[in-house]
C-alpha cells in the first residue's frame, strides 16, 4: 500500500502521521493488491478537512469529511471509505472488475463561465482521468463511489466513451456516441 499524506495550512506531524497510516490500514484488508492512497488534510479557520482518495487498480473512492476536530474528520472519511468498500465488495473484488487494464487517459478541461463569451475561454482545471474499459454497470457503481452527479468511461463492449449521469428524478442516464 502506497499512502501519500498532503497538509494544507497545518503541519503534519509525527502523530498526525501514523494516525492516518494506522486508520488507512483498516482499509487495506479488503484488497489483495497494492492500492494508492491519498490523503489531504486542510484547515479552514475552525474546520478541519479529510479526504481520502483510494484508487486500488481502477476503483476509485473517496471520503471527504469536515468537522471541528482533525482526527474526527480523518475517522469520519475512512468510515465513509470502509461503507462504501461493504457496500460494493462482492463487486469491487470480482475478477472481472479489477483485472482490467488501463489504456491512455483522458483529459478533462473546466471551463470558467464567465470566459465562455470572449473569444477565449478560460480553463480554470484541468483533470486526467485513467480509462479503465467497464460495463455500464460499473461505471454507475464508481460513480455512486466517487459521489458524483456523472462518471466518463470507456465502455467495455463497444471500446467508445461514454458518460452515465443521474437523472433530476433520481434514474440514471447514459449517454453514448
Amino acid at each position: 500500500m502506497h499512502i501519500q499524506i498532503t497538509a494544507k495550512n497545518i503541519d503534519l506531524t509525527d502523530a498526525i502521521r501514523s494516525y492516518v497510516n494506522k486508520k488507512i490500514g483498516k482499509v487495506k484488508k479488503y484488497f489483495d493488491q497494492v492500492i494508492e492512497v491519498h490523503v489531504v488534510l486542510e484547515v479552514q479557520k475552525n474546520l478541519h478537512i479529510a479526504e481520502v482518495l483510494v484508487n486500488a487498480k481502477g476503483v476509485f473512492l473517496k471520503g471527504l469529511e469536515k468537522s471541528e476536530d482533525l482526527y474526527a474528520s480523518i475517522d469520519l472519511a475512512v468510515d465513509k471509505i470502509e461503507r462504501q468498500l461493504v457496500k460494493y465488495k462482492e463487486k469491487i473484488q470480482s475478477k472481472k472488475l479489477m483485472n482490467k487494464d488501463f489504456e491512455e487517459p483522458f483529459r478533462l478541461n473546466v471551463i470558467e463561465t464567465g470566459s465562455l463569451d470572449t473569444d477565449n475561454p478560460v480553463t480554470v482545471i484541468s483533470k486526467q482521468i485513467p480509462v479503465k474499459p467497464m460495463d455500464v454497470e460499473e461505471a454507475v457503481m464508481q460513480m455512486d463511489l466517487l459521489n458524483k452527479n456523472f462518471f466518463v468511461f470507456r465502455n467495455a463492449d463497444s471500446s467508445e466513451v461514454n458518460v452515465v449521469y443521474k437523472r433530476d428524478d433520481g434514474n440514471i442516464g447514459l449517454i453514448e456516441p
